[in-house]
């Protein structure tokens, strides 16, 4: 199992943090953005790309970009841009959003188009990752015979990582995703999700087989288990702002070493070949989760790390 970290919204440590990330074993460093949220957020290609300088090896992984959020054409720069200066490590998460409808506001975009709006920002990103010469009039964007120069160092662009819940995700998923990685699900529903997403791209037209999965999981390691538990419990409901006490055995990675591993192998079998580890804490907390976990967890389920 390929394992990544994500980094805290503590400002200026990125770079630190994704260098250690490095040097500890982790397969990638990953980032979720909002415009603007319950908490600080930063801005995802911008932190990435402090991660790029600060690495050689490690994934950068974008998890989620915010799709509705960006013109279509300028998303497909910013990220061929990111895998330009970071040598073709980046992957693209995207995601719809509309959990926090006021930053929709505040971008001038209508919510309630945000997923109309990724479908064919998609289609356009891949488009000018091509290298060829674009001309595309649709429902949002037009681009009149343009090419994008220079363009990703990776063939197609970075790939694409997609979740969600509903069916029109699992469509796009299935149209669209390298990966498909969705977040707050057990192991078995990773498993049900990922057999539809597989079947969609079928009937897309594409070789089911050509993707893959992945887990995104909120989490704390602990040698007390009842520790990882309610501070899991107390930083997650902080975050989205809701009680996840009855939730938290479902959904969050936490736990004492074996517990986690135990957990995280249960999502490996369900089909999962990437987690993404996104610890909760501050500050010197949140470091001694993070030393722990790549210590006690890390080693036991990337056995190569």
């Amino acid at each position: 199992m390929r394992v990544a970290l994500t980094l805290s919204a503590e400002q200026g440590a990125a770079a630190v943090e994704a260098r250690a990330a490095e040097d500890a074993g982790y397969d990638g460093v990953a980032t979720g953005e909002h415009l603007f949220f319950h908490g600080p957020v930063a801005n995802g290609f911008i932190t990435l790309a402090a991660a790029a300088g600060a690495t050689s090896r490690i994934r950068l992984l974008s998890s989620l970009t915010l799709l509705p959020l960006y013109p279509a054409a300028l998303a497909a720069k910013l990220a061929a841009t990111l895998d330009q200066v970071s040598g073709g490590r980046f992957d693209m998460g995207v995601g719809v959003g509309g959990e926090h409808p006021p930053e929709f506001v505040a971008a001038g975009v209508e919510v309630t188009q945000r997923g109309a709006r990724a479908d064919e920002a998609l289609d356009v990103m891949k488009r000018l990752w091509s290298g060829e010469r674009v001309d595309f009039d649709g429902r949002f964007t037009t681009v009149p015979g343009l090419t994008l120069e220079p363009g990703p160092v990776q063939p197609g662009g970075p790939p694409l990582w997609l979740g969600g819940r509903r069916p029109a995700a699992i469509r796009r998923a299935g149209r669209f995703a390298d990966v498909w990685m969705p977040y707050m699900y057990s192991p078995e529903q990773v498993a049900t999700s990922l057999a539809e997403v597989r079947a969609a791209a079928e009937a897309a037209g594409r070789d089911p087989a050509d993707i893959r999965g992945a887990v995104f999981c909120w989490g704390n390691v602990d040698p007390d288990a009842d520790v990882a538990r309610r501070e899991v419990i107390e930083g997650v409901s902080a975050v989205y702002q809701q009680d996840f006490t009855k939730l938290a055995d479902r959904y969050l990675l936490h736990g004492d070493p074996d517990r986690v591993v135990a957990r995280a192998t249960e999502y490996a079998d369900a089909g999962a070949e990437t987690l993404i580890f996104s610890p909760v804490g501050e500050g010197a907390r949140r470091r001694e989760v993070v030393d722990l976990f790549g210590e006690s967890v890390l080693p036991r389920i990337r056995p190569s790390a």
